[in-house]
């Protein structure tokens, strides 16, 4: 057999054997992440708040509890997380939203927010719909939008 023909073969076990191990973490990791959706829902509880503040911060320079943060992985600690202060009754407290969602979260007015203990995972006006914020326009958005204001193809 030709050398150059050993070396793909080999390869080619090796990409098959990469490709079984990551199917097979795929499906273990999305078995924890359903049961963590799980627990979430189950200590569901809907809550009126008056957001203040909203921020993408590290969860060190965020204010949250000592036990959250020893919790929390550890590279999980470095990466910013999109944080919510808000005023709960007459306590201002700390949350970690959702990202899908954070967006859409309006600061300096009253929500409804279905919370499970420090994480918010859906928001809804108080008062009548919220109203949803534009959303950013990405550069090559921008360039189309500049050309066709001056004419250029």
């Amino acid at each position: 057999m030709k050398p150059w023909l050993i070396v793909l073969i080999v390869i080619a076990v090796i990409l098959v054997a990469a490709i079984v191990a990551l199917y097979i973490l795929g499906k273990k990791s999305q078995k924890k992440k359903e049961e963590q959706e799980a627990q979430i829902a189950a200590a569901a509880q809907t809550i009126s708040m008056l957001v203040i503040d909203k921020k993408h911060l590290k969860l060190k320079d965020a204010g949250l509890p000592a036990a959250i943060l020893e919790q929390t992985p550890k590279l999980l600690r470095r990466s910013k997380m999109p944080i919510v202060k808000a005023k709960v009754g007459p306590k201002i407290m700390t949350f970690i939203c959702e990202e899908s969602i954070f967006d859409s979260i309006p600061t300096k007015k009253e929500v409804k927010a279905v919370v499970s203990g420090l994480y918010i995972t859906k928001v809804r006006g108080l008062r009548g719909a919220m109203e949803t914020p534009p959303k950013k326009s990405k550069f090559k958005q921008k360039l189309e939008q500049i050309k066709q204001q001056r004419g250029i193809k």
